[in-house]
């Protein structure tokens, strides 16, 4: 008992040498403007992808839905290997290919054995500069699309966060789905598709990450040689640049009764990927905590919200959100709830944000500061969290920044600076309103506003 209990602690490592020990990350850009960057690590498998600064928020009225459009053609072959060849290729290696795309930002990364990393970055770099668009692939995938859209229809969840970038961004770009609507995806062309292709996917906007057991020097060379085709303009020139957002406080509500629980988000504006206020608002909404009727504890948890919920049965589930972009954001809370729980729930979350502008503990903040490095040190768990991790920092702030580095600034939050920084983003401000399902109770948006603020003597 003794030996293993000596080898468990020669094989343990501490929090503060977890974070010293891990490897740097390294980056060289091309001539090109790609930059490739890599975390080397001695895993029997890696992770490489492209991260690529393209998005619904790139697209216009009528192409909305394009980029998600061409990720879908991207993995259906290549004029190098057409049809299904592409994905028996990747098969064969016993590989994982996936992709995604967000407001801001594109990605296709593939999971597989270290030794196949040049391979790899050989299918990516054919992936995204050779994307057949066949017409017959094209059509196939239209209706594959459209189906995608009625399935997630019926995600509420989903539909709630949509509604609120629609409401708190009318106008602007960041207000479109990621999907599109069904009449632009009906009608997009190939002409279409290749257009954004040729538009956004530019060496520039492009970070090709890695991570696990490879070599930096190797992935350089490998693009080198695979990546130096890949253009730094579109053929019209300049890519375009990012569309300017403003924040609007309103609301949309989608009523609907024959539903069973509704799905309700209010949010303020937030700050933008680089803005230090981040981490305090990390903080703060670490403090708020998060609940699901399945959780444990019962009203005994740390959050308090989630004991009066436990307490009082005021919802089925509640998360609160911090959703970054280039130049704003969006910070608030989601919840689901019981038809007649909605304003007591509203309630007692409204009155948790007045509490965190002005009566923080320092206790509080403690525990949520323990949570957030709990979930910071999870990001060393695989090798593809630390390849999109990578890229999507590189594509954010210009650099990766360290966890010693994020370790520090969260450190440096006290209950002054939750106060302050809260009070900055939520007391008296307008916030944007989405709610769906039977919503009768869900009070005016004058009386949601009112509880933005405290009237004190």
């Amino acid at each position: 008992a003794a030996l293993l209990t000596l080898t468990r602690k020669r094989g343990a490592a501490t929090y503060a040498q977890t974070l010293q020990n891990i490897p740097e990350t390294q980056v060289t850009t091309l001539e090109n403007g790609l930059r490739v960057a890599s975390e080397e690590s001695n895993q029997p498998t890696c992770t490489v992808g492209l991260w690529i600064e393209a998005g619904s928020r790139y697209e216009d009225a009528k192409t909305n839905g394009a980029g998600f459009f061409v990720e879908h053609m991207a993995l259906k072959g290549t004029k190098k290997r057409p049809g299904s060849a592409f994905e028996k290729e990747v098969e064969s290696l016993g590989a994982h290919l996936n992709g995604y795309t967000s407001r801001e930002q594109t990605a296709f990364y593939i999971k597989a054995l270290s030794k196949d990393m040049p391979k790899v970055v050989e299918l990516l770099s054919d992936l995204v500069q050779n994307c057949a668009l066949e017409d017959s692939q094209i059509e196939k995938e239209r209706g594959v699309i459209l189906q995608e859209l009625k399935e997630m229809d019926s995600n509420l969840a989903d539909v709630t966060f949509d509604y609120l970038h629609a409401t708190a961004y009318q106008g602007t770009a960041l207000a479109q789905t990621v999907e599109g609507t069904t009449e632009n995806i009906k009608h997009l062309t190939r002409a279409d598709l290749a257009s954004y292709v040729d538009t956004h996917f530019k060496a520039p906007r492009m970070v090709l990450a890695a991570a696990g057991g490879i070599s930096h020097r190797e992935l350089v060379d490998a693009a080198k040689q695979h990546f130096t085709g890949v253009p730094v303009t579109s053929k019209e020139g300049s890519v375009p640049a990012l569309s300017r957002c403003r924040f609007t406080g309103s609301e949309i509500r989608a009523r609907d009764d024959a539903l069973p629980l509704a799905h309700i988000a209010l949010a303020v504006e937030g700050p933008g990927w680089a803005d230090p206020d981040n981490v305090v608002l990390s903080v703060a909404n670490a403090i708020i905590g998060r609940y699901d009727r399945t959780f444990g504890g019962g009203k005994n948890q740390s959050s308090r919200l989630a004991a009066l919920a436990v307490e009082h049965n005021l919802c089925h589930s509640f998360e609160p959100f911090n959703t970054s972009y280039s130049d704003t954001g969006l910070f608030g809370f989601h919840f689901v709830s019981d038809p007649l729980s909605i304003d007591d729930m509203m309630f007692c979350a409204q009155g948790e944000w007045m509490r965190l502008c002005t009566s923080t503990t320092e206790s509080e903040v403690t525990r949520a500061k323990n949570y957030l490095r709990s979930a910071m040190v999870a990001q060393l768990d695989g090798t593809t969290r630390v390849c999109e991790n990578i890229g999507s920092h590189l594509l954010q702030y210009g650099r990766r920044i360290p966890l010693e580095e994020w370790d520090a600034r969260i450190s440096a939050v006290d209950a002054r600076m939750v106060r302050d920084v809260c009070s900055k983003y939520i007391y008296d401000k307008c916030p944007a309103l989405a709610a769906v399902g039977p919503i009768e109770q869900l009070l005016d948006y004058n009386r949601i506003r009112s509880a933005m603020y405290w009237v004190r003597f």
